[in-house]
């Protein structure tokens, strides 16, 4: 399968967090909000989709970047990392 066409690549950092739907989001160009999932994240993926228009970025991040789980762990390898 061909790899999706990213709008850009971000930084977990520039994303904003809401703890309350564990969503990570990011500006559109079109005026909405890139998301993903705190889940997806931990799970490997690293594309966020706009819901309103086909735009996609790749969200560049290590598996410590991202907020401890209940249990204390984080995911135990690096996904999505600009060496």
């Amino acid at each position: 399968m061909p790899e999706p066409s990213i709008y850009d690549e971000i930084e977990l950092e520039d994303l904003t967090f809401h703890a309350s739907t564990s969503l990570y989001t990011y500006p559109c160009p079109c005026g909405d909000q890139f998301e993903i999932s705190l889940t997806d994240l931990r799970a490997g993926e690293d594309i966020a989709v706009c819901p309103s228009c086909s735009l996609m970025i790749r969200v560049v991040f290590e598996a410590g970047d991202l907020p401890v789980e209940e249990n204390g762990e984080t995911l135990k390898e690096a996904v999505g990392v600009a060496a």
